[in-house]
């Protein structure tokens, strides 16, 4: 079928998102009537992901599209900002917000944050195997197939995205077999909930203080190492020259060059190694190893740590996080382009079992929070480290303050570790949900 949006360059296409951007800004700067009273309920962040759904989702622009030429022959396109925006833009922003990090008062924030994590995967190890259960009871086709056709079996790529990362994901999908004409249903499933998920928890940032109030939580810790960051920005703060503006361009990009050139050395070689493991199981363990994206995204964030303890960590005060900001908020609106919001219809027994399945998630992480009193900004990025990987959780940390961004970061890299090993044990239980 031909699906052409109405744009399909990618020059027209970034300049209609960066239009969509300026209008959520020139609007949440507006401070009477009813745009202020709109963003007390809706954050900005949500709007730049949004914007560019509905750009989406009435055919004006696309991720990706197919064309049938007179002949009949079916060529797939797809556009290049995600990619670009995730490869590029993301280090280059996680550089940027890192350079001024206080590691130790990071470290600082707590063991809360790390529990939050873990909860946030063993609310997807358990939650794919109980949204089995409970979708099967009203609906057992939906939940059934035999062999490479079982569904549970492309349940595993979710729950390795939804752990991990991509690479977790392939590494389910050559664990457990699932048929491959069928995969890509998974990965619309995989789309359209953690989105709607990520949209979610956007919402939820503009109501941080009244949620953390319920959750009775205590924020000091977040807010002290908030404060330290404004405080010492303010402190370095100066109005920034051309030759400033030119050395952050230098700082990031540089380093971006750096982590890919080490990514296109160190990927093939770990995957190498990884392929000559005997264990099959221990062999799929470690895939994300041979993932440019993971070192990539480590390797930059390394370099920026080691960079925030020399002078550079100045260039804060010449606007450094802002444009690092700026790179975030490309990085969402080309997220919010990949949603078409009526594919939500299309598949709604899969999309049904990914609900309940993320839903289970959410609940997990609510008692958990509640009972641990953790804040909000640590059951937001615990759930997107293990959702949305290291492309979506610095983007939720960075909107509760830039300097946070990195928090997001070295969560989703563990991610990464346990990502395989959690989701074989996911997969483990939704088969026996299926089959019992």
């Amino acid at each position: 079928m031909d699906n052409t949006p109405i744009f399909t360059d990618d020059t027209i296409v970034f300049g209609l998102l960066m239009l969509a951007l300026g209008f959520v800004f020139i609007t949440e700067s507006i401070k009477t009537g009813f745009w202020a009273k709109f963003y007390k309920i809706v954050p900005g962040l949500f709007m730049a992901y949004m914007v560019p759904a509905v750009l989406t989702t009435t055919g004006l622009i696309s991720p990706e599209w197919t064309t049938i030429s007179d002949t009949g022959v079916i060529t797939e396109h797809s556009s290049s900002l995600y990619y670009v925006a995730s490869r590029y833009l993301l280090p280059a922003a996680l550089v940027l917000m890192t350079l001024s990090i206080d590691l130790k008062a990071v470290f600082n924030l707590g063991w809360k944050a790390l529990v939050m994590f873990f909860t946030g995967t063993i609310g997807i190890v358990i939650g794919g195997p109980i949204a089995i259960i409970l979708i099967a009871s009203v609906s057992p086709e939906t939940v059934g197939g035999v062999g490479p056709d079982a569904v549970w079996r492309g349940l595993s790529t979710l729950a390795g995205s939804w752990i991990g990362g991509g690479a977790n994901q392939t590494a389910m999908l050559e664990i457990y077999g699932y048929n491959q004409a069928k995969y890509g249903g998974m990965v619309f499933v995989d789309i359209v909930v953690a989105n709607i998920w990520m949209a979610i928890i956007l919402i939820g940032i503009g109501k941080r203080n009244r949620i953390n109030k319920w959750l009775k939580a205590d924020t000091s810790s977040i807010e002290e190492l908030k404060e330290k960051m404004s405080t010492f920005s303010e402190k370095v703060k100066r109005n920034p020259s051309l030759t400033d503006i030119m050395v952050i361009c230098a700082i990031a990009f540089g380093t971006v060059s750096i982590a890919h050139l080490s990514a296109n050395f160190l990927a093939p070689l770990f995957e190498g190694i990884v392929a000559d493991i005997q264990s099959p199981t221990t062999r799929n363990i470690f895939t994300f190893l041979g993932s440019k994206f993971f070192w990539m995204i480590s390797i930059a964030t390394i370099i920026a740590i080691v960079l925030s303890n020399t002078k550079a960590k100045n260039y804060e005060g010449a606007g450094a996080s802002k444009f690092g900001s700026v790179f975030i908020y490309i990085l969402v609106a080309s997220i919010g382009m990949k949603m078409d919001l009526t594919m939500i219809f299309d598949n709604l027994g899969l999309i049904a079992i990914g609900v309940v399945w993320m839903t289970i998630h959410a609940i997990l992480l609510i008692v958990v929070a509640k009972l641990i009193k953790a804040p909000y900004f640590f059951l937001a990025v615990g759930s997107q480290a293990n959702v949305g990987g290291a492309a979506s959780a610095p983007i939720v940390a960075s909107a509760f303050h830039p300097s946070l961004a990195t928090v997001g970061v070295l969560l989703a890299v563990f991610g990464y570790a346990v990502g395989t090993i959690a989701a074989i044990g996911c997969t483990i239980l939704m088969e026996l949900a299926a089959v019992s």
